[in-house]
């Protein structure tokens, strides 16, 4: 007879179920030890000794916080993630509260808030202009200890972030050190041009990347402006549009030669290194070089050398390598009549991810910034003294490690589901072995004796092998639906009782992972992952992270550590939390290359930007600017959609089907159900062509309230964001973003 017959006959359990709501210990499953059984069947609290033990410390450690974050993040007493936004040299007064900006950033205009939806990214730019100043100290540090006789000015390469405030930002806090730009593309090099005309006139604007003649011509004027510019070939036929375009304008160019070196490093960022790197010119390609500037007389405008061997160089071995190779390179160059005044010894300054400080991963390097100077000092110093070379200027494209650190993206968890099957009544359970074939019978005898014997091991390899025979029953049609509920619930209680740990649960966060984390879709790039607040608290679920989009792969399963799932906080179905209210997760260290990279997958936009400032007042950071993300109708734009169109489309379609809805009303009882109706409908798409795209709050949209607004529909600003320079009052700006128009 089949189970749910037997059930059905029994009367004990409800019709249609093999489950009640009993202790869940099946009795016929024999030969697991009662403890074990009660162990399973509910995991108890910790004393309360041990409960009240978590400390901030403790999260500090758990989340590897002090190795990846520090000198610019820490756990505060409160429990929360703390910026030090001047890295060791922040006073204890100067600490900015993660939890204080989010809260700012997000709490509703009419409470002080600026009421910008999230996601949000933090931008940080005391970080910034410290990375920034930290890089120059090490390199200044180690010229003067090894008694070099040149000096070290670096670039930034734009392609990395290439947002207008953190360009502006380099350019003016560079600017006492000559800091310059590095531009791969003609609107990159656009913008370093503009940003550039209020730096340091000494500054480098380095032009890497393909080139063509509108490409090479905009560098030249670039010169023309006094910028000082340098084209470096990264092909060898670039070279003859650099000679023509330089003659016909009358402009003398500085040019430099992207090397490709035998040194490489293995692993991800080192593929695109090596002699069959993408980019660069080989040995002979560059003796073709010389031999072409010196037939034209231009020999003199050689003058600088490129490489790069890789970002995230793991060791400073390593470097000192590919630095050397490129060393004994530019002294063949002057030793061949080039004017070598230049090593730009490209990117590959590398940031620790994971806070191992290892070289035998990508998510991590085996020195600092003090170390990674000195070895390259070391290396041009030690080839330049052998060959009695004047020492050249020394130059780096470190854009990783200058901008990763100065913006935090900031989410929402907002509700955990675990998948959970049902118990089992002993009746249920006899009447599901008796449900079974007799091959499926015998796994099942098979599994009782096992666990009779403590082979727990052999337990679950027969749990498994019953689960997998009941599918291919039911794929059989021989049984139905509820055997396979059964069997979850038997194989999950049997997972239990024998210590087996408890199911991942899935947090669902309101985020596009192709939009702003897409170096984890694409490369598996980890990034440290962390609650930013509740870190006093003991976290009690192992989770991961799964966003908005409908695509199987938009999710974050593997964390910095090697681990498969974060342990998190517990959570109710709606964020809430035991009264704590929403759950804000922060992801560090990704400034570099995730906004650039970042599309429009599924439509979701880029999340709300503030951009925030230490401050000597109450709450020790100021917010200095605030946008709010693309709305949907902004990332329709950028498919080439007309959301205006869209909109009275919809309307005339509302306004067609009201009438037809209300045609067998009264007239005038007609014409006000109409009205009213085609305002509400109205107002709330125009408010959803307005809002982004990602999960709103209490704000969302309402038909029945818009039907109640008076029988007008609302059109959104043009606002381009807050600028608090230009408005210090936000606390008591209007909380409807929103041009009031009739119907």
């Amino acid at each position: 007879m089949p189970a749910l017959a037997c059930c059905v006959d029994a009367a004990v359990v409800p019709p249609g179920y093999v489950f009640g709501d009993g202790d869940g210990s099946p009795v016929g499953f024999t030969g697991v030890p009662t403890a074990t059984i009660a162990a399973a069947n509910s995991i108890p609290a910790p004393p309360a000794d041990v409960a009240t033990a978590w400390s901030p410390d403790l999260s500090a450690a758990l989340y590897r916080v002090d190795g990846w974050g520090a000198p610019y993040f820490a756990v505060n007493n409160s429990g929360n993630i703390s910026v030090r936004p001047h890295g060791g040299d922040t006073l204890p007064h100067q600490e900015i509260d993660l939890l204080k900006i989010v809260k700012k950033a997000s709490d509703p205009k009419s409470v002080g808030g600026l009421g910008l939806p999230l996601p949000l990214i933090i931008r940080l730019p005391d970080v910034l202009k410290n990375r920034l100043e930290s890089l120059q100290s090490a390199f200044d540090f180690a010229i003067q200890s090894q008694s070099y006789d040149s000096h070290y000015q670096g670039v930034y390469p734009v392609k990395c972030n290439q947002e207008r405030f953190v360009v502006e930002d380099i350019v003016k806090f560079g600017s006492p050190f000559r800091f310059g730009l590095e531009a791969g593309s003609k609107p990159e090099l656009l913008l370093a041009m503009s940003c550039l005309c209020k730096g340091n006139p000494d500054a480098f604007l380095v032009c890497n990347g393909f080139k063509d003649a509108e490409y090479i011509s905009l560098a030249l004027l670039a010169r023309k402006l006094a910028l000082n510019t340098v084209i470096v070939l990264e092909q060898e036929e670039e070279l003859d549009l650099v000679i023509a375009l330089s003659q016909k304008l009358s402009i003398r160019p500085v040019i430099g030669v992207r090397a490709k070196l035998r040194t490489k490093h293995s692993g991800h960022f080192g593929s695109t290194s090596g002699e069959k790197g993408k980019f660069g010119l080989t040995t002979t390609q560059i003796l073709s070089v010389v031999k072409k500037l010196e037939q034209v007389g231009m020999l003199d405008c050689f003058q600088l050398l490129h490489f790069h061997i890789g970002s995230q160089i793991p060791s400073t071995g390593l470097l000192a390598d590919g630095v050397g190779e490129a060393a004994q390179i530019y002294s063949e160059l002057v030793r061949l009549g080039a004017n070598m005044q230049v090593l730009d010894i490209g990117g590959g300054l590398g940031i620790d991810y994971d806070g191992t400080q290892s070289g035998d991963s990508d998510l991590s390097v085996a020195y600092g910034l003090g170390e990674y100077a000195l070895a390259v000092v070391q290396a041009v110093k030690f080839v330049c003294d052998r060959k009695n070379i004047k020492h050249p200027v020394l130059c780096s494209e470190s854009g990783r490690a200058i901008v990763s650190h100065h913006s935090i993206l900031i989410f929402e968890a907002v509700s955990a589901t675990v998948s959970k099957a049902a118990t089992m009544t002993p009746l249920a359970l006899q009447c599901f072995v008796d449900g079974l074939t007799d091959d499926a019978r015998a796994d099942y005898r098979n599994l009782t004796s096992a666990a009779m014997r403590g082979e727990y091991e052999t337990c679950l390899l027969y749990a498994d092998q019953l689960k997998q025979r009941c599918v291919d029953l039911f794929r059989d049609g021989t049984i139905g639906m509820e055997h396979l509920a059964a069997v979850d619930a038997l194989c999950e209680f049997v997972g239990k009782a024998i210590g087996v740990a408890e199911p991942v649960k899935t947090y669902h966060v309101n985020l596009s992972v192709f939009t702003s984390v897409p170096d984890f879709w694409g490369i598996g790039q980890l990034f440290p992952i962390v609650p930013i607040h509740r870190l006093d608290e003991r976290p009690g679920a192992r989770g991961i992270l799964s966003d908005l989009t409908c695509d199987s792969d938009g999710k974050i399963n593997k964390f910095i550590g090697g681990e498969e799932s974060l342990l998190l906080h517990e959570i109710e179905g709606n964020g809430g939390g035991n009264g704590n209210g929403p759950y804000y997760l922060g992801m560090f260290l990704g400034g570099a290359y995730e906004e650039a990279l970042g599309g429009v997958h599924n439509l979701f936009g880029g999340p709300s930007v503030v951009r925030v400032s230490q401050s000597d007042g109450p709450h020790s950071f100021a917010v200095t600017r605030a946008t709010p993300g693309p709305s949907c109708s902004d990332v329709l734009r950028v498919m080439h959609h007309e959301p205006e169109l869209m909109f009275e489309t919809l309307k005339h379609r509302a306004e067609e089907m009201m009438y037809d809805d209300s045609s067998d009303d009264g007239e005038s009882s007609m014409d006000h159900h109409h009205h009213r109706g085609n305002a509400a409908v109205a107002s709330c798409l125009a408010r959803s062509f307005h809002n982004m795209p990602y999960l709103a709050g209490a704000s969302s949209c309402s038909l029945t309230a818009a039907m109640d607004n008076g029988g007008g529909f609302y059109y959104c600003s043009d606002e381009d964001g807050y600028d608090a320079a230009a408005d210090s009052a936000v606390a008591s700006a209007e909380d409807e973003q929103w041009s009031y128009v009739c119907a």
